[in-house]
């Protein structure tokens, strides 16, 4: 499988976007490029998600798409047909592990105990989503999946913010954090790119 580290080490934040009807996935790209943040995880918790995935890969140079809430093989083949270039789940699918195996395409499955953190790593996962990282044990956590799992890096999502993202990212282990935060709903609703471009600026120097 293509080696799924240097897409977390892209940017300290990857944004998880969940596009509705009506918003402009490649505007809201690049806002995020402008920024400076060169990933977005698109998911696929909406009937757009697909063609959201599709617009950004065919229309916006320079960002690397990934594709969310990615449960079957199905929605995996779909998502890497439309142009995702690393899957994300929220947690374990084997379904979909096998499916990126055999297409080479990064996989990020989601653990919350250290039992399934070791399963990947066993698998020969480099790196695996923790979620939802802020009622599943945060920091302290991940702490101690680390003192037994030294070689696995961890990306925790969920509950986190701009101001407790610094302290995440100051763990070995953590090489990113999935955010949602700097994506604004009320602006990116009124089409205010500059304010994306501005959150996005911030969490890039994080």
């Amino acid at each position: 499988m293509t080696e799924i580290i240097p897409i977390l080490q892209r940017s300290p934040v990857i944004p998880v976007a969940v596009i509705g009807a009506g918003v402009s996935a490649c505007d809201l790209a690049r806002a995020l490029l402008a920024g400076g943040i060169s990933i977005i995880e698109i998911t696929l918790r909406t009937p757009q998600g697909l063609a959201a995935i599709e617009d950004v890969r065919r229309e916006v140079s320079g960002i690397c798409i990934g594709a969310g809430t990615v449960w079957t093989a199905q929605e995996a083949l779909q998502a890497m047909n439309a142009g995702a270039e690393f899957v994300v789940s929220p947690g374990r699918s084997d379904e979909v592990f096998k499916v990126c195996r055999m297409r080479g395409v990064p996989y990020l499955p989601g653990v919350q105990t250290v039992s399934e953190a070791a399963h990947w790593s066993r698998q020969g996962l480099p790196a695996v989503k923790f979620f939802p990282a802020g009622v599943a044990g945060g920091i302290a956590a991940l702490k101690a999946f680390s003192s037994v799992l030294p070689d696995l890096k961890f990306c925790p999502t969920g509950g986190i913010s701009a101001s407790t993202a610094p302290d995440y990212l100051a763990l070995p282990a953590v090489p990113c954090v999935g955010g949602s935060w700097l994506l604004d709903q009320k602006a990116i609703a009124a089409g205010d790119w500059n304010r994306i471009t501005e959150l996005a600026a911030e969490a890039a120097q994080l």
